[in-house]
């Protein structure tokens, strides 16, 4: 059997793809064969070749809402990575096509639509975006992670599956992690997160209030590859040493650090991208979540107010991240054990611990029609 994963090159689509196609391979066994087909990105590279899959790349256009110059130069990329879609689907010929969106998803299923090939696509977003929108009039299925998404589809092809989540975040080792670091039993420890490349508006939040921080609690900090030098740089102005008394600044966590930073952690701040929020949800951690202010179709601030209006997470706005505020919300959550354990189960309700099964088990099914 054949299968093609397609989707934006972000981490909150590249990880679902990676769940699935895993437990596709746990239930057909290594003859399976998995093509990953997106917009040539490095992490996308990096993040296949971690699991064995092979990559090609194709040009695509985005369909913006808004007016921009970068409109017409894409108008001419989408009939182009369209061609390509077409030839690496002739010579792969897959079985299946697995798409979580995005743009770059466009030409791929629209080449396997034009085949016949049979598709299933995933939606992780509280309010789909314009691409699965319109991809889902090609599908045969459609998944969704909310139920507030499930109005945008057709009835008759949709089930509601939660997010797909990359089992090796969840079950950490704290007591490890917690030696590996050097951090103490005796102090609470928050894990930040700015999405898989980092947030440069959560990094210079966090460290303008690290010295006062760091007097009760201890920090997990990932910055994202390219911010790493700026905010080590800016947390010794500040007379914080990275790696020392209780702060911990890494510019990535895989997977196994990842979910050693999760059991260890007792609040988490971060994005609030839809793998995201399923990884968290998975751990049942309290979280503050700070949504992207351009993401795709607002859908960071939809997901984070989904979670809010049950009181499963409490959210921030980018232009609320004064220093006073958001230190009294870290500590308003941190000192108080029935909001913790509130926030905590609350949260859990987002999660699907058999998301990944059950589309696994969509795929292989039109696979074999």
């Amino acid at each position: 059997m054949r299968i093609i994963l397609t989707g934006g090159g972000t981490g909150g689509h590249l990880f679902p793809l990676v769940a699935v196609a895993k437990k596709i391979k746990e239930k057909l066994g290594p003859e399976v064969e998995f093509l990953y087909v997106g917009s040539g990105l490095a992490m996308e590279k990096n993040i296949m070749a971690e699991y064995g899959i092979l990559t090609r790349h194709v040009l695509s256009g985005k369909m913006r809402r808004y007016f921009s110059l970068q409109n017409f130069t894409d108008f001419f990329k989408i009939p182009l990575g369209f061609l390509q879609s077409l030839w690496i689907l002739l010579r792969f010929m897959p079985d299946a096509i697995f798409s979580k969106g995005g743009y770059v998803a466009v030409p791929v299923v629209l080449a396997a639509w034009l085949y016949r090939i049979p598709i299933l696509i995933h939606e992780s977003d509280s309010i789909p975006g314009l691409a699965n929108q319109f991809l889902a009039k090609l599908a045969n299925r459609v998944a969704v992670a909310y139920p507030s998404a499930e109005k945008y589809f057709p009835a008759e092809k949709l089930a509601l599956t939660g997010n797909p989540v990359r089992f090796e975040v969840t079950d950490g080792d704290a007591v490890m992690l917690r030696t590996q670091l050097g951090f103490t039993a005796s102090k609470k420890t928050l894990l930040v997160l700015g999405g898989s490349q980092g947030s440069q508006v959560i990094n210079k939040a966090i460290v303008t209030i690290l010295p006062q921080l760091l007097r009760s609690y201890q920090i997990i900090h990932q910055t994202g590859e390219q911010n790493f030098q700026q905010v080590t740089a800016e947390a010794a102005q500040q007379g914080v040493k990275a790696g020392h008394d209780g702060y911990f600044a890494v510019a990535f966590l895989n997977a196994n650090q990842l979910r050693d930073a999760f059991a260890l952690s007792e609040l988490v701040i971060s994005r609030a991208g839809a793998s995201f929020i399923s990884e968290i949800a998975a751990n049942g951690k309290p979280a503050i979540l700070i949504p992207l202010e351009n993401s795709a179709n607002d859908h960071q601030r939809m997901n984070a107010f989904a979670l809010a209006k049950i009181g499963a997470a409490l959210v921030l706005e980018e232009q609320n991240l004064g220093q006073h505020l958001f230190l009294e919300k870290i500590e308003e959550i941190l000192s108080n054990e029935n909001l913790k354990q509130q926030m905590s189960a609350k949260i859990k309700t987002f999660y699907h611990a058999n998301a990944a099964d059950v589309i696994a088990n969509g795929v292989i099914e039109l696979a074999r029609m």
